[in-house]
């Protein structure tokens, strides 16, 4: 498999491609949802709220971690996660002025 190059793109379209990579699956995008519902940390099992088995939520929470969208702090037995705001927000300009960029030309 070849190399990606990342080094020749801007920091800030890596960012934009880590960050759709991490939003790229439903199940990431239910987890969201649900923290984000919640307003407040969850300590509690998303295997029952989400449906899936415990090493798949483990993975996708993993990927949500490692590009900053959600954190997780240890509370006894319990890892408790939430939307990580201040990442959150950085995101979410982000991807607006990416998503809100116009083409300048006509074409098809």
């Amino acid at each position: 498999m070849g190399a990606t190059k990342t080094e020749i793109f801007t920091a800030q379209q890596n960012r934009i491609a880590l960050v759709a990579k991490a939003l790229g699956h439903p199940a990431r995008i239910a987890i969201l949802e649900f923290l984000i519902k919640l307003e407040s940390c969850f300590c509690g099992d998303l295997v029952k709220d989400i449906g899936l088995a415990q090493p798949t939520i483990s993975q996708h929470l993993k990927e949500l971690k490692k590009v900053g969208l959600i954190k997780g702090t240890i509370e006894g037995t319990n890892v408790c996660y939430c939307i990580h705001e201040e990442n959150w927000k950085e995101i979410s300009v982000l991807l607006s002025v990416f998503l809100n960029k116009k083409s300048k030309g006509t074409c098809c």
